[in-house]
């Protein structure tokens, strides 16, 4: 009888041995992303997505949007 039950344990020890690696190697993936996303937000000089707001101001002025006064007006506005 304890011939069974130490031989279905280790039987079932190695897919259990496995399944824990894969159970830890989540948790510090989990870990890993948190401390990103919480460093990221502390970095509030630069959107984390898209462009600045000086990038998109260029970009209007270069198509022809807004005209030369008008880009010197809000550039003037978004340095204070």
């Amino acid at each position: 009888m304890m011939g069974n039950y130490y031989g279905s344990m280790f039987g079932w020890g190695l897919g259990g041995g496995i399944m824990m690696i894969i159970f830890w190697a989540a948790i510090i993936l989990f870990i890993v992303w948190i401390v990103k996303e919480v460093s990221g937000k502390n970095n509030s000089d630069k959107p984390r997505h898209g462009k600045s707001a000086l990038e998109i101001l260029e970009e209007r002025y270069a198509k022809g949007e807004i005209d030369k006064r008008e880009f010197e007006e809000k550039k003037k506005d978004l340095s204070s």
